[in-house]
């Protein structure tokens, strides 16, 4: 056997601190036993000063792992803002609050689409719990939107006291960690990570839970047997804290995933778990440990009967590209076009956004309103 495919892609550096995460998972699983996965995608995520998004590399961006919208294309944000504004100006609203917010260029452009518009926010939130995140949102707002900078306020908890506003979580969802379970011919098991004699991270299975059967059973499928796949367990908590501090206003969740039905398609039958390292997607989360994305895709359906169940209103749920279409995207290409070279750029720009081979239809937007 040869060197797997990512030897050469890491450093030093990322080398050292891979083993790092990897060692401080390896004990507790020493201590506890088998990791449940949720567990193990936590803290190879989120761990505090270790985790993938606690540390210092580049994530997003073309020189980072992966690039969401905003990074594409400027146009993505604007059209954001322009939905924005109507909803600030419908519920006579001051704010906007926003979940992990990447690099901070999307805060940036939108409140810059927003003064244009005579329409700025009071305050501009932006709950991060990334430190090296927030620092770089800090310096990218500064150069892009410097005198909209004051507006801005970081949290790292959700805010206290509820408001009127807009709340934007843009590929938020996907990286909530997920619980994996398991449909064989003896029932239902859950897919949990271990240990081997080398110490390596390895595939497992233990007995599910009552309230992890449950769950699975709430979904409603009759699924086949050798299939897999996920639960967020955290997407009811995440909701309903979310519902608790919006007095009124819209929920904007942008993300990639799908309705229940074709989420849990019988051909789909080990799951949705993608990584992401250096530009390169693929399938296997035990490995390169907290120095890649390790996201799932977003059950849409989830989110909208609970959110209905809190009596939130599902005002829309389309693709990106259709969202985006209906919120003036081609229009604001054309404004912004003022050459040739310049319509050559932002049509490939929209064609990424758009183009159902691309963001287009993987990505959905689901509006709630309360």
């Amino acid at each position: 056997m040869g060197e797997p495919w990512y030897i050469n892609l890491m450093d030093e550096e990322s080398r050292v601190h891979s083993e790092k995460v990897a060692e401080k998972i390896r004990q507790e699983i020493q201590e506890k036993g088998l990791m449940g996965f949720a567990r193990f995608m936590e803290l190879a995520l989120y761990a505090p000063g270790l985790g993938y998004y606690c540390v210092g590399t580049e994530k997003i961006g073309r020189h980072g792992d992966f690039v969401t919208a905003p990074e594409i294309s400027p146009l993505f944000s604007q059209c954001l803002a322009g939905y924005c504004q109507k909803a600030l100006s419908q519920f006579n609203a001051k704010t906007i609050l926003e979940l992990g917010a990447g690099t901070g260029r999307m805060a940036a452009e939108i409140l810059n689409t927003l003064d244009q518009m005579n329409c700025l926010p009071e305050q501009y939130l932006i709950l991060e719990i990334s430190p090296e995140l927030k620092e770089r949102q800090k310096k990218l707002i500064g150069e892009l939107s410097s005198k909209h900078l004051s507006r801005v306020k970081w949290l790292e908890n959700l805010p206290e006291n509820s408001f009127d506003g807009v709340i934007i979580a843009n590929e938020v969802l996907d990286a909530m960690p997920v619980t994996i379970f398991q449909k064989t011919s003896d029932g239902y098991s859950e897919r949990v990570v271990g240990l081997d004699e080398g110490n390596n991270f390895i595939w497992k299975t233990r007995s599910v839970s009552e309230s992890l059967n449950n769950e699975i059973q709430k979904l409603g499928i009759s699924f086949p047997n050798n299939y897999y796949s996920e639960l967020n367990l955290n997407v009811n908590p995440w909701v309903s804290s979310l519902n608790q501090i919006l007095r009124q206003g819209e929920i904007i969740i942008i993300d990639y995933g799908f309705l229940r039905e074709e989420y849990y398609h019988p051909q789909r039958n080990t799951g949705t778990l993608m990584c992401h390292f250096q530009q390169r997607a693929h399938s296997d989360p035990l490995i390169l440990t907290g120095i890649q994305d390790i996201t799932a895709h977003v059950d849409f359906t989830a989110v909208g009967k609970f959110a209905e169940s809190l009596s939130l209103k599902v005002k829309n749920y389309s693709t990106q590209a259709d969202f985006l279409l209906r919120n003036g995207l081609l229009d604001l290409m054309q404004k912004a076009a003022t050459t040739p070279e310049q319509q050559f750029i932002l049509a490939n720009q929209v064609k990424m956004l758009t183009l159902p081979s691309e963001m287009g239809e993987l990505f959905k937007v689901m509006i709630l309103e309360k």
